[in-house]
């Protein structure tokens, strides 16, 4: 049945949005204007112009499992004139970005040459003209020179330009369609509405809310100028079917699900805590998991471990905006390029009521109290501040542990936090312990190439066994759930993970699933969904 302007629809549960900047799949680094000017240049340049030079060598890159998540665009060798036409708009319309990454090259290169351990203040006029007024030179107390951003006034020049920023709908149909999307420009697809409006509109909430509050036809299309020819594409995202509503959880105790990777979501009868949104849409599968319908129409909070793009998903955090109450982001270290500020971030792209907490900081709510430990390595031993574990304590006591990607590689550090807190009841952990070099995430930042050998040791790696087994050993858990593996395949599309039984994640994983076991804990690796629910007796036990 055809949908008319005087029917009442929902969006269908297959509905992606898919935000871009510049037309590139938008993520942490393009929002705050430094990492975006680096990554433009070195990233997003680099690739486009190495496809158009050899687009074949792109096309057979990807076809290769060893290639996956790698720099190549996956058009299979088409489509070459677009993307030059792609790389001359780019170099119009992200001019000023262009020319902020290249004074932040000059910057670096003055403080190399001319910060000797003597007083600063005659190299303030030296400064490079874009970055004048924006930065603080400093040396740290080993007299090494540096400079920070003063971040928030940053957002408010020419730099931050959300006339960049634009964002697809489209629907999911099955795990396997989307290809990696971090190394490949959006360029025009029939199936795909572009729709050139910032990240903060209100028109994405308006447009979500109907997944469970129905809106007349004729009323949401006037909303959003639909393109001529587009207006069937349009019409295929919405249905008059409504959903199935969610049912709260009502018990006395926690109720916990496991929503793929490193998203949980955490309810009791008055509270709900979701970890690091990452949800699957709806449709069918032979796989079995929770998707946008399986949350709640309110999400009191928001946690946010660190920000890695498979950690924050502005495809998912802007299709559940309007549920979100509170967001508790991490404290950044203030101005560094490789470490921008959640809080402005998340603020600029139109959330609300932000919280920043710091290590060993304790925010209390009604029922729970969230504390944020210390969360280390996985960042490729750069200076980044911006990353959390999160305990969350229950009214009855009862405590978990949402530790991600945090790589024990200092024991003691958590020895000492025991002293602090006590043991933990359940502790979510990530196992993820090869990762990517540094290069692959924060390479467009670095003013000069690390060695090869160097940047191999440099690596975004979780906790292997014996890092993982003492952190057990230290927290004495119930229960221990190994999780953030990048395993669904639903996932591919952000994570490019792919293992074996051979894979050191998976053998390293079963090795502490074993030792938990034998230890009267009850261990599982996560994967699809999980439902735990711990009775009111468990928890007071």
């Amino acid at each position: 049945m055809e949908i008319n302007k005087n029917d009442l629809v929902y969006i269908k549960p297959n509905l992606a949005i898919e935000p871009l900047v510049d037309n590139w799949y938008a993520w942490a680094h393009l929002i705050s204007p430094a990492t975006a000017a680096m990554n433009i240049k070195e990233r997003h340049l680099k690739i486009m112009n190495s496809y158009v030079q050899s687009p074949m060598i792109h096309a057979a890159a990807v076809k290769s499992p060893k290639m996956l998540g790698g720099p190549f665009i996956d058009y299979g060798g088409k489509r070459v004139d677009e993307i030059k036409a792609l790389i001359s708009n780019t170099e119009t319309e992200c001019a000023e970005l262009l020319g902020l990454r290249d004074d932040i090259l000059a910057l670096n290169e003055l403080l190399k040459k001319e910060a000797k351990g003597y007083s600063l203040t005659e190299l303030y006029t030296k400064i490079p003209v874009r970055l004048q007024g924006l930065v603080e030179l400093m040396y740290d107390v080993n007299n090494n020179p540096s400079f920070r951003f003063f971040e928030s006034l940053l957002y408010q020049t020419a730099y931050y330009n959300e006339s960049l920023q634009s964002f697809n709908l489209f629907l999911v149909q099955d795990d396997d369609s989307r290809s990696f999307v971090l190394s490949t420009p959006k360029l025009p697809d029939d199936k795909i509405l572009r729709v050139n409006l910032p990240f903060k509109s209100e028109k994405i909430d308006t447009l979500f809310r109907m997944a469970h509050k129905p809106c007349l036809f004729g009323e949401i299309m006037d909303l959003f100028y639909i393109e001529p020819g587009k207006e069937d594409l349009f019409r295929s995202f919405f249905t008059t079917e409504a959903p199935r509503k969610y049912q709260r959880y009502a018990g006395e105790g926690i109720l916990t699900r496991y929503f793929g990777h490193a998203c949980i979501l955490t309810e009791t009868k008055s509270t709900s805590i979701l970890v690091d949104p990452l949800v699957s849409y709806g449709y069918e599968s032979d796989i079995s998991r929770f998707s946008f319908d399986d949350l709640p129409e309110e999400i009191d909070y928001v946690l946010i471990t660190h920000n890695h793009q498979d950690h924050i998903l502005f495809e998912t955090l802007l299709r559940i905006r309007s549920k979100i109450k509170h967001i508790v982001v991490p404290r950044c270290n203030g101005g560094s390029l490789q470490d921008p500020s959640l809080k402005l971030m998340f603020q600029k792209l139109g959330f609300k009521n932000i919280i920043e907490l710091g290590e060993m900081e304790t925010i209390e709510f009604d029922d729970c109290a969230i504390t944020g430990l210390p969360f280390i390595g996985e960042h490729c031993d750069l200076d980044v501040r911006s990353k959390l574990c999160h305990r969350v304590k229950f009214r009855d006591g009862w405590k978990m542990l949402f530790a991600a990607d945090s790589c024990n590689v200092s024991p003691r550090l958590y020895e000492r936090i025991h002293n602090v807190i006590g043991d933990i009841d359940v502790i979510f952990l990530g196992m993820e312990c090869e990762g990517a070099p540094l290069s692959w995430l924060y390479g467009p930042l670095m003013p000069e190439p690390l060695a090869r050998d160097k940047d191999e040791s440099r690596r975004l790696a979780g906790c292997n066994f014996e890092q993982s087994r003492a952190m057990i050993d230290v927290f004495n858990p119930k229960n221990v759930f190994v999780y953030a593996m990048g395993m669904e395949p639903w996932l591919k599309y952000i994570s490019s993970i792919k293992y074996t039984d051979e894979s050191k994640p998976i053998v390293e994983s079963n090795k502490l699933l074993k030792y938990c076991s034998e230890k009267g804990m009850d261990p599982e690796r996560l994967f699809g969904e999980k439902i735990i629910e711990y009775s009111v007796e468990a928890v007071s036990a």
